[in-house]
């Protein structure tokens, strides 16, 4: 699953002072345009080129001089034509991104001669990225298998075969061998995988199982978020995510969710899209009072459920493929997390002391 946490582009997450006369600037980015490339505004080209970075950020970018078409400084307004060299040029070095194994502790589930799973704590970076350079998952792992000389972090043909975001906890699969990689690639290309999470969302679900079908792709208007299309749009890539009520809560409903394809943020994204945001996920919206009641001593007990569990409620919990050397079928269950497990039974005993017929009301 491509499930990195999304962030703004490094290269220009912080950008320097205007380049001065004669300063000595280094490349980060480069791209030629094709040769049937219509005339259209750098800011707009790189925009769809950088596909972390806000819009904004690319014409401060351009507006200090950090914007080169043909090793030349250009506006935001320049208009990009068939065979342009397109770089992004900044005042300090790109940083190095050769993964250093540390001393990291790591929940290690299963682990063979090919695969490991790991159970990962919410929190964890799993991927070196902006901001985020050292005590990731990545990390850890490269610790873990030091002594073994075949396995090289920095090489993509093995490590990590999907990924869950930062603040989401659970199961995930790495591959020690590229013949492992490939072959658990394949299945999860395939969807012959299988992946279940729990989540606690917001709102009494009508129906006791669903199924959600819409487009995933970045939110034009909030880069760091995903945004639902039409499945029939060609906007995003196609996603299915399939649910089940587990328990109701009156104002919050826990439900299983079962993914039948790996886009980033699915869960998060397709939740929200049928008015249900996980519970504590500010990025889309669920760290907001959603439903329930006005008073104060309401509006008490929900911050101290986000301060209980501060992140999205969302929890890898269950992991299925088959072994890509033996063949046999590997199942992997993860108990919900400590802060998970309280801030459920936290509304289990809110909702013993409220009589059923207040949320009756409440359904979607």
């Amino acid at each position: 699953m491509d499930d990195l946490e999304l962030q703004e582009d490094l290269l220009l997450n912080e950008l320097g002072d205007a380049a001065d006369e004669g300063g000595m600037l280094y490349e980060h980015f480069r791209v030629v345009a094709d040769k049937g490339q219509q005339p259209v505004r750098v800011d707009k080209f790189l925009f769809e080129k950088l596909q972390h970075s806000s819009r904004n950020r690319i014409q401060k970018a351009a507006e200090a001089g950090f914007i080169h078409v043909n090793d030349r400084p250009v506006k935001s307004n320049y208009k990009v034509r068939p065979d342009d060299v397109v770089t992004l040029m900044l005042d300090r070095p790109r940083h190095d991104d050769t993964i250093i194994a540390e001393d990291i502790p790591l929940e290690v589930v299963y682990e063979d001669e090919s695969l490991m799973v790991i159970n990962k704590a919410a929190g964890m970076v799993v991927h070196p990225g902006c901001g985020n350079f050292h005590g990731t998952l990545v990390n850890a792992i490269a610790w873990h298998l030091r002594n073994l000389s075949s396995f090289d972090p920095n090489d993509p043909e093995v490590g990590l075969v999907h990924r869950i975001d930062k603040d989401t906890s659970g199961l995930l699969v790495v591959a020690k061998t590229p013949d492992a990689k490939t072959r658990l690639g394949v299945q999860f290309f395939n969807k012959t995988t299988h992946r279940s999470y729990r989540a606690l969302v917001w709102g009494n679900l009508k129906e006791e199982t669903g199924r959600i079908e819409g487009n995933i792709g970045r939110d034009p208007k909030d880069r760091l978020r995903m945004c639902v299309f039409p499945p029939d749009s060609d906007i995003g890539k196609p996603a299915v995510t399939h649910y089940k009520v587990v328990e109701r809560f009156g104002y919050v409903t826990l439900v299983e969710c079962v993914l039948e394809t790996g886009r980033t943020h699915q869960i998060r994204a397709h939740m929200r899209h049928i008015g249900h945001p996980l519970f504590g996920d500010e990025r889309y919206g669920g760290m907001e009072i959603l439903r329930g009641e006005r008073s104060t001593t309401y509006k008490a007990f929900i911050n101290n459920c986000f301060q209980l569990c501060h992140r999205q409620a969302l929890h890898a919990q269950t992991l299925g493929f088959v072994h890509p050397v033996t063949g046999e079928q590997m199942d992997f269950t993860s108990r919900l997390p400590q802060d998970m497990e309280q801030l459920i039974d936290k509304w289990r005993n809110y909702i013993k002391g409220t009589t059923r017929n207040t949320f009756e009301n409440d359904i979607n």
